[in-house]
């Protein structure tokens, strides 16, 4: 009988990590737009703090890989806890001063956590069986439900009062700090071994090219970046929407709450539902409830209308984009790691902020209104909808004698 209990306690770690560290990155996606709108000199980079912090994960992903390969694990996280500390404090004192261009400087360091709490998922599988990899890399998705209920309701704790300047935004990014503070300490409790050292007989592995052409891989990653970038499309522009056509920041921040719920509660099963039916199928499942959510958001914009859509967005993104890194964790071997892992992250976040970069320009310059604005982001999808279906069924018709 295979032992996963070194596993089973790195899970629980990381799922604590998740959900009380990553209650930032919520709590930030909420605000950064709204305060970057407030802060810019045009109201079309509204949210390009929040495509910052994506391109931020983007560029740290490439070096970070490597350097848990080399260095291990907690090694990675604690950089990735300094990062998000030295964002917010970064993003405290461009409030104070008023200033957009040092709030996008915050920004991109909170990426920097953003990209170390990317590979909390791969690392979950580091120590699991083949049998727990898939409810270990859930399970830790899963801790996100957690950082779905602190985040956004801390927002509208500490930033929905009278105040009606940027500075009602400082408590949160202040809060930020305080987390990554109290976050670096978990990480200690992590036993995940150091990779060896290679030497003249390790085995050197497939190049990137030759990675990225594994039919398998090539999909998970399509899938994933897919996935991923349309949530994070449509998600950036949400604050916006709903403040836009006459909501509060709490209502805002309620339909996030919803959102980022739907995202991660699945999880408790969404492994189990991988392991019963196929990850193929899946992905599939995932893919088309994106599409059922931006017909819902496309129906309207009434509360209810940004509430269905946005829940709908969420279990879209918990299917597609749990069933692609469970693709992809066991279609490359443990030497591979941290080159194909951090590939991966560098694409996934590449289209993720290319996804946040349009948001804004669509969600405000693509129309007249706020309700114009938001239905040209939700049309956006279309075209990468297709893409992932179609990469999908092209992998489930090929022949089944290539090897898993």
């Amino acid at each position: 009988m295979i032992d996963d209990s070194r596993a089973k306690r790195n899970v629980a770690v990381l799922v604590a990590a998740q959900a009380f560290l990553g209650s930032q990155i919520t709590m930030i996606f909420v605000i950064g737009g709204l305060a970057g709108q407030q802060l810019s000199p045009n109201a079309c980079l509204a949210t390009l703090p929040i495509s910052l912090i994506v391109f931020g994960s983007m560029s740290t992903a490439p070096w970070l890989s490597p350097l848990m390969q080399k260095h291990g694990r907690r090694a990675g996280f604690l950089i990735g806890a300094l990062g998000g500390l030295i964002g917010a404090m970064i993003c405290a004192y461009a409030l104070t001063i008023n200033n957009f261009w040092v709030f996008l400087v915050g920004s991109y360091f909170t990426g920097i956590y953003m990209s170390s709490q990317g590979f909390f998922r791969f690392a979950a599988a580091d120590t699991a069986s083949d049998s727990f990899r898939p409810k270990a890399i859930s399970y830790v998705m899963a801790g996100g439900l957690i950082s779905a209920i602190i985040g956004p309701q801390l927002v509208s704790f500490l930033s929905d009062g009278g105040d009606a300047t940027v500075m009602r935004f400082l408590p949160v990014y202040l809060t930020a700090m305080a987390l990554n503070l109290v976050g670096m300490a978990m990480f200690f409790l992590l036993d995940i071994p150091k990779p060896l050292a290679p030497t003249m007989d390790s085995p050197k592995g497939r190049t990137r090219w030759e990675l990225l052409t594994t039919p398998r891989i090539a999909v998970a990653v399509i899938c994933a970046m897919v996935s991923y970038a349309l949530m994070n499309l449509v998600m950036t522009s949400t604050p916006l929407a709903v403040v836009g056509c006459g909501f509060a920041v709490s209502d805002a921040s309620n339909v996030v709450t919803g959102h980022v719920l739907a995202m991660f509660a699945p999880s408790f099963f969404t492994g189990h539902l991988i392991a019963r039916f196929g990850v193929e199928k899946i992905m599939g499942l995932g893919i088309a409830i994106l599409g059922i959510a931006g017909i819902v958001a496309l129906q309207g914009v009434a509360l209810m209308n940004f509430y269905s859509s946005l829940i709908l967005l969420g279990l879209g993104w918990n299917f597609g984009f749990i069933g692609a890194t469970t693709l992809l964790a066991g279609s490359h071997e443990p030497h591979e790691r941290g080159r194909m892992q951090g590939l991966n992250d560098l694409l996934v976040f590449g289209g993720v902020t290319l996804a946040s970069l349009a948001s804004g320009g669509l969600m405000n310059c693509a129309g007249g209104d706020a309700a114009t604005g938001w239905a040209a982001v939700n049309i956006a999808m279309i075209p990468f909808l297709t893409l992932a279906g179609g990469a999908l069924i092209w992998l489930v018709m090929r022949p089944k004698a290539e090897p898993a």
